[in-house]
């Protein structure tokens, strides 16, 4: 994949840091110069260490795992879901529901619950309802929809963990950290890098910062994706090509073994026709012989 280029960061606003006042300590090996009283960051180590990330989620992508991407806040919400949605991948852009990864199998009967609320729906058993309950369960699906709609698809943990804001999403981190999930975040000059494991040093309040870089995450998992399946196609062509080659070392031999066989019935045919002038003569010889003696 093709090196990002900080030129594309820069007219995105990824530089623009918190307050002076605000800033975290560890954020200052990121931190190019302070202008006006807010912290400008180095595009310079953001694109090393947005490639870095990329590479490692297009890894994680490769091997056929799902990555969770988490952003609540306002201004990440619709970049999210137009760029998650495209690579087909979970995501969360309402509320984080406390134990998400640590209490997984509650949240998996939750969206379970979604799913027999829409066979009612489908079979029949809705209509039957009483209006107040049908209007209940009406609320409670569409509660359920909105909260883990997007990730009714996750049957289980996800391999990665890309955040915006780990601030905000302080739950998700401590979660993903508990569980030992590799995370990769969007840290602005407010944050602790160390929290993550691929910390990414940007703006995370402006909607152009994050969706530039979600534009280079995305596309990363994407090329993933893609090479996945040219994987998987190249060796459906030589799983059939094998298949081929075996086949018709089967037939060859099949044709080989008939005509041995054919062969050998010519010849059981042939020695008998051959051992019946060998007596005629056996008997003139002797023939021969009772005459001389006479």
């Amino acid at each position: 994949m093709s090196k990002t280029d900080y030129k594309e960061l820069l007219q995105a606003g990824v530089h623009f840091g918190h307050l002076k006042r605000k800033w975290h300590p560890k954020m200052g090996a990121y931190i190019f110069m302070e202008k006006n009283g807010i912290h400008i960051l180095d595009l310079h180590k953001t694109a090393v260490k947005l490639d870095d990330a990329a590479e490692a989620i297009k890894q994680i992508a490769k091997s056929g795992k799902k990555i969770l991407f988490v952003a609540t806040k306002k201004q990440a919400k619709d970049a999210i879901e137009t760029r998650v949605s495209a690579i087909n991948m979970p995501y969360v852009t309402e509320r984080w529901p406390g134990g998400m990864l640590t209490n997984f199998a509650t949240i998996r009967k939750a969206v379970r619950k979604m799913s027999t609320i829409d066979n009612m729906l489908k079979d029949g058993t809705f209509k039957v309802l009483s209006k107040r309950e049908r209007l209940q369960i009406t609320r409670q699906r569409a509660k359920l929809e909105r909260d883990l709609g997007s990730i009714s698809d996750l049957n289980r943990l996800p391999s990665a963990l890309f955040i915006v804001d780990i601030k905000k999403e302080h739950i998700a981190v401590a979660e993903a950290k508990k569980l030992n999930i590799p995370t990769f975040a969007i840290v602005d000059t407010n944050s602790d890098p160390s929290l993550v494991d691929f910390p990414i040093p940007a703006n995370d309040d402006a909607a152009k910062s994050i969706d530039k870089i979600l534009e280079i995450m995305t596309g990363a998992v994407a090329e993933g994706l893609s090479e996945r399946q040219d994987e998987k196609d190249k060796n459906k062509v030589v799983a059939d090509k094998k298949a081929a080659d075996k086949e018709a070392a089967e037939t060859a031999k099949a044709e080989s073994a008939k005509k041995d066989e054919t062969a050998k019935a010519e010849e059981v045919k042939v020695e008998p026709s051959k051992a019946k002038p060998a007596k005629a003569e056996k008997a003139k010889v002797e023939e021969t012989k009772a005459d001389e003696a006479k």
